[in-house]
């Protein structure tokens, strides 16, 4: 069962406190330096090929994937909650302090809202078991999916990262991560210990892939009217999966769709006009 839901502190104060940010740059800046790594990465346009990957990986939890399909109109407009998560996102890396901060409180809200219970069992999840869209474990896995999912794009389609840059980058996660509720004792302190956090999550029974997450996962590959570059989408998504969470998917991988996907990758870096 998912935890119990946090509340974020109602003064801007106590959340900078909260998040960790005490060297802020000036507040027209933002929240985070414009020459830090969160900036730098997140600022990459390529990391769209990621949101499919992200989404699948959300809702591979059945928990998030009873409140996707409970709380969003995700038949006939399948990004639009991911479109939003990104919006969010972006404000909190890139707007100034008070907008940031505006955005994480929108978060906040529009997280109490998802409530309800799990129609029917899925994994270790019985049928009635309660979800809440706060809830810090379900909170802390949508996130984790978000930086996961940056970092494989940023490295397949971009550039490697040396090791003090990734952990620069996710250092600044954290903050992001505090800012959307996510209890301080509950975020991994280093990126090692994300990766082995995000591992055990992927080899684990919690993340089962039921009849909701199948249903998203078919409406975000294969959206209503059509959608140009559709076919790419499902390459990119399948590819840049965990296997175990591909299969369980139903996606179809091949020696041909892996040979696709590292020519796409090869065309992107090439035409880049420089890595950092």
């Amino acid at each position: 069962m998912a935890e119990t839901s946090t509340r974020l502190p109602e003064s801007d104060a106590e959340l900078l406190e909260l998040a960790g940010l005490d060297d802020l740059p000036p507040a027209d800046e933002g929240l985070f330096r414009s020459d830090g790594w969160l900036r730098r990465i997140s600022g990459e346009r390529v990391l769209l090929f990621g949101g499919g990957r992200a989404l699948l990986l959300e809702v591979a939890h059945p928990l998030v994937a009873a409140g996707v399909a409970q709380h969003s109109d995700f038949r006939s407009d399948p990004f639009d909650r991911l479109q939003r998560t990104l919006d969010a996102m972006s404000t909190l890396t890139f707007a100034d302090r008070g907008r940031a901060l505006a955005a994480a409180r929108r978060v906040e809200r529009a997280h109490a809202r998802v409530r309800g219970v799990l129609g029917e069992s899925v994994g270790p999840f019985a049928a009635g078991t309660p979800y809440d869209g706060r809830a810090p474990d379900l909170v802390r896995w949508v996130w984790a999916t978000l930086v996961d999912s940056a970092l494989v794009v940023f490295e397949r389609f971009v550039a490697p990262l040396e090791p003090a840059a990734r952990e620069a980058y996710y250092a600044d996660q954290c903050v992001l991560a505090r800012l959307l509720g996510v209890p301080p004792e509950c975020v991994p302190e280093t990126h090692d210990a994300f990766r082995a956090y995000f591992d055990e999550q992927v080899e684990g029974e919690v993340l089962s892939v039921g009849r909701e997450a199948r249903e998203i996962s078919e409406a975000v590959l294969h959206p209503p009217g059509g959608l140009g570059g559709a076919g790419t989408v499902r390459l990119v998504t399948a590819g840049l999966l965990p296997a175990r969470l591909r299969e369980a998917f139903g996606l179809p991988w091949d020696e041909e769709r892996a040979a696709r996907l590292e020519a796409l990758e090869a065309s992107v870096r090439a035409l880049r006009p420089s890595t950092p």
